[in-house]
C-alpha cells in the first residue's frame, strides 16, 4: 500500500514539476513516470524496513 501511494505522489511531483518549467505533454509524462518509478523504489526499501523491524528481527 505504501508503494502505491508514493508512486502517486511521485507521479503528481514530477508532473507538476514539469509544468513549472514549461514542459509540453510529453516532458509531464516523463517526468511524472520518472519520479513515480524512483518514488516506488524508495516505498519499497521503506516496505521492507518497516517489515523488518515490525516483525522482531
Amino acid at each position: 500500500m505504501i508503494v502505491l501511494v508514493l508512486a502517486v505522489i511521485g507521479a503528481l511531483i514530477g508532473g507538476f514539476t514539469a509544468y513549472r518549467r514549461k514542459g509540453n505533454r510529453k516532458d509531464m509524462a516523463q517526468y511524472a513516470a520518472g519520479f513515480g518509478m524512483a518514488f516506488i523504489v524508495v516505498g519499497m526499501i521503506l516496505t521492507v524496513i518497516i517489515d523488518r523491524v515490525l516483525s522482531g528481527v
